[in-house]
This record gives C-alpha cells, structure tokens and sequence, in this order.
C-alpha cells in the first residue's frame, strides 16, 4: 500500500507491504526511500508536528514512538497521511542532469539566471503565531456550508478581528460577499462600496480585515490535496492584496471519521513569504486547464525546487501551519457600539443609493458578537 508523508520538504509517498508492519520498518522504508537517517526522523499522525521547533516540542508527538506498534493500531491504510520531523539537510530525490550552456548549448538569458536564483522552500515559521475564532461565528460558517450547501459547493468569506503585538489573530466575525460557489471553484463577485461599508462597520468596532475563510467541497475531500491550484493562487491573490504579514488562510472541510460519519474540521495556513512574492511578480500562470493536475500550482519560468528545475510546484510548499483556537467574544464588550455603528452606515449607504437611483445592494454580515 502507498503511505503519504508530508515533511517541511513537502508531500512524498511510500511504499509498505501492508498495515501489519511495525513503525520500525516504516522508518526503515523511509531511510532507504527518502534518505533520512533513522535516528533523525520524529513521525505522527499530528499535523502539528511540522510547527515543532525544539526537542522538547517533539517529544510532545509519542503516538508513533513505539517501534514495535503496527500500522493498523493507527488505523493507518492505502492513501492515509503522516506527518515527518527531521533533523539536518537532504537532496530531494529526482534531479535532472545539467544541461550544457553557452556556445555549444542554449544560450541563457537575464531572464534565465534570475529563474536559476528563485528557489522555493518550505518556510518553517509563520508570522501569525495562531488563530482563534469566536464559536459563534465559525459555527455560523460551517452551519450553513454543511446544512444549506451540504459541502456541494464551495462557499468563502473575508475574516474580520484583531491582530496582537505578539500576532496573535482573533476573528470575531466573518462577512461572505456575494459569489459564485461551484463544486472547485469560488467566484467572488466583490462589490468595492460594499466592502468599504463592511470596513467601515468593522473600523468602528476596532476590528479589521484580518483573513480570509473558505470551504471545501466534499469532492475535493477524495483528492490528494490540501489547497488546490486555484486555491493558492486566490489565497495569494487575497493575502497580497491585504498587506498584513499576519494574514490568515483557513479552510474548512468535512472529513470521514472513524465511526463511519463525517466531521467539519477547520485548518488554518499562512501563504508563504516565496508565495506571495512570487503572485506579485507575476509567475503563477493564471489560466487553468482540465488536465491541469490540482495539488500543483504552475510557473510561467522556472523555479528550483529540491535542487531541481521545475515549472510545476507542489502547493504544500506555499503553505506554512498556523495554530487555531477558539473564544467567546462578549456581548456586552461592543454590543451598543455595534448597534449604533450598523444603524449610522446603513442609513448613510441606502441615502447615497436612493440619491444616485441605484437600489439597495447591502448584504447582511455574519455577526454573531
């Protein structure tokens, strides 16, 4: 069977004899088929695991420290994920030979050696230390993407809350403009005036624009992913655009569990700095066709990867975890400013719309303060 192992270098793939052997042998596979020294390599099916920074931290991870544990006691089968920690350096497998250059081979431009420069890494450390979300207002999202859409399509929505010193994001509520969801794809159809009366709404709550929130579907669950290609490239897009180094990325998926039903499960992600840099740039092709594999995001000019030229990169390396909690924001705390914020603006935008003869475009806020 075909293990994945998802390691700061990004998503890989073993090949075991079944869920019978032992986390030994698994470790084993991994030395001869990764290059990874036995002694160097922390796993578990924690994804927490990559955000490990000391020994202290990994020693946190024991659910795969038994060596003689089978597979199957982790319920682990074809396709399942682990996650890896390793210490020191490696070269990815599957570098190409080098091709001659100059005059008895392709001449290089400025163009070319700038590519030759551009290395995509994994990035270690996000700059938002993590993400807590008011209950109420989570629960409002994915309430109405698994019981009104039934995860049949996707649904997405701008996150709005607080950035501490030490960046700390908390998101206190969320507002969806108005879009299009489809079964991979979300079109948002941004109105610019209606968002800055959202802004505006937000501003005098002492809250801003702090990330962004989207939902998978459940078919996208069967694929081999965690954001798709259209999906870094609109969480580049967005995290560009917002101009705060703390911008979060959460998605929020139905899983199988192991009773047979499904469980919403909500992951939070930074777009790496590389990501970003590259949107802004300019090197992410932005047109997408249908046997375009999704969990590869492609590159107009070469990049290295692993010490290899590519075009196509695997999404996981833009992708940095970030932590998630949760909280209750207090009723009492904002309550009258929200009243009396939300009553002045509405009246100003339905009085500077009736004023221009256009109707009444406003669309509730998902509040839930």
């Amino acid at each position: 069977m075909i293990l994945r192992i998802r390691s700061r270098d990004g998503l890989e793939r073993i090949q075991v004899d079944g869920p019978h052997i032992p986390i030994s042998q698994l470790k084993a596979l991994i030395e001869s088929q990764l290059q990874i020294p036995l002694q160097d390599q922390t796993l578990s099916t924690d994804q927490n695991l990559l955000l490990a920074k000391t020994p202290a931290d990994l020693l946190r991870f024991s659910d795969m420290a038994d060596p003689s544990t089978p597979l199957s006691a982790l319920n682990l089968s074809h396709g399942s994920i682990l996650f890896l920690h390793y210490h020191g350096e490696r070269t990815v497998r599957g570098c190409p030979a080098v091709s001659p250059a100059g005059s008895f081979g392709r001449k290089m431009t400025m163009d070319d050696l700038i590519a030759k420069q551009t290395r995509i890494t994994r990035q270690e450390s996000p700059h938002c230390d993590s993400v807590s979300f008011d209950r109420d207002s989570a629960n409002a999202f994915q309430r109405y993407v698994n019981e009104t859409l039934a995860f049949a399509a996707k649904r997405g929505g701008f996150m709005y809350g607080t950035v501490s010193e030490e960046g700390r994001v908390e998101v206190d509520f969320i507002y969806e403009p108005p879009q299009e969801g489809m079964e991979d794809d979300l079109i948002l159809l941004r109105d610019p005036e209606e968002e800055k009366l959202v802004d505006a709404i937000a501003a005098g709550l002492g809250r801003k624009r702090v990330g962004f929130i989207f939902a998978q579907t459940i078919m996208q669950d069967k694929k081999d992913y965690n954001f798709s290609n259209k999906e870094v490239l609109q969480a580049a897009e967005l995290h560009a655009e917002s101009g705060l180094k703390e911008w979060v990325t959460v998605v929020v998926k139905l899983e199988a569990n192991e009773d047979g039903g499904a469980d919403v499960h909500f992951e939070a992600f930074q777009m790496s700095d590389m990501c970003v840099k590259l949107f802004n740039e300019g090197w992410f092709v932005t047109e997408f066709g249908e046997n375009d594999d999704p969990k590869l995001s492609k590159m107009k000019k070469d990049v290295v990867v692993g010490g290899k030229d590519v075009k196509e990169v695997d999404n996981d390396f833009f992708l940095v975890v970030v932590k998630i909690f949760d909280h209750q924001v207090k009723c009492s705390y904002i309550s009258i400013r929200l009243m009396l914020t939300i009553a002045l603006l509405f009246f100003l935008f339905l009085l500077r719309k009736r004023k221009v003869g256009g109707g009444l475009g406003v669309r509730f806020l998902i509040m839930h303060i």
